[in-house]
């Protein structure tokens, strides 16, 4: 399958080394593939240049996030929250009856709050929807056409491709959406990286609580001195 991955941050690479690695052909998008490859130094998060990165993956193209959309199969969409849904309504067209499988969560960096939440590296982010509305949800409804599958956003992407990091692969996946064959196909994805416990949440309405959950997340790993983990759904 040809698999897009929209976003070159850790978690964009993550699941493109796996995709390879798995027999996919894979390209990922970037809102301009030449000043991405023309980056010399690490991000904000300390991560190498992705020029750097995806020497070690010739297998891999870059393209702008229309033309990589335009040429997949089917589409992950790894862009920051904060311009996740402006990016993919710009390109829209080419998503139009695509399975996307949507892990961006919709954080509000360095907000000004009566009573913020210090955190190791600095203020917890806001999330924004939040409660009545979620990110997923907003995504759906600018791309009616699409199939938008919102998962991945209980554990960070590099546990997502790799689950047997985390207690031999023993925890739980959680997947939501309005279209059954899009979920589907996430959940067919994410058995091919190694989840056996992939639960569905039913409707999209669900990712509020998905996206809402990365906050315990952090308190949690925060708790385990940055230890990944996983949860567990115990029937």
């Amino acid at each position: 399958m040809k698999i897009a991955v929209l976003g070159t941050g850790g978690g964009g690479r993550a699941h493109a080394a796996k995709l390879l690695e798995l027999g996919h052909e894979v390209v990922m998008g970037t809102r301009d593939s030449q000043v991405t490859l023309g980056r010399t130094e690490p991000d904000f998060m300390g991560i190498e240049p992705f020029g750097q990165w995806l020497a070690d993956y010739p297998g891999i193209d870059l393209m702008n996030f229309g033309d990589a959309a335009e040429t997949a199969d089917f589409v992950i969409n790894g862009i920051d929250g904060a311009n996740a849904l402006g990016v993919l309504t710009d390109i829209g067209e080419h998503l139009a009856g695509k399975t996307v499988m949507d892990y961006a969560v919709p954080f509000i960096y360095n907000p000004t709050q009566a009573h913020p939440w210090p955190t190791p590296w600095g203020v917890m982010p806001a999330l924004d929807p939040v409660d009545s509305d979620s990110l997923g949800e907003r995504i759906q409804r600018a791309l009616p056409e699409a199939k938008i599958v919102k998962a991945c956003v209980t554990q960070e992407q590099e546990t997502v491709v790799h689950p047997k990091a985390v207690a031999d692969g023993d925890h739980t996946i959680f997947i939501a959406g309005d279209h059954d064959d899009a979920k589907e196909q996430v959940t067919g994805l994410l058995q091919s990286y190694g989840w056996r416990d992939v639960l569905d949440l039913g409707p999209l309405v669900s990712a509020r609580g998905m996206e809402m959950y990365s906050h315990m997340h952090s308190a949690i790993q925060f708790a385990l001195g940055g230890a990944r983990f996983g949860i567990k759904v115990m029937r």
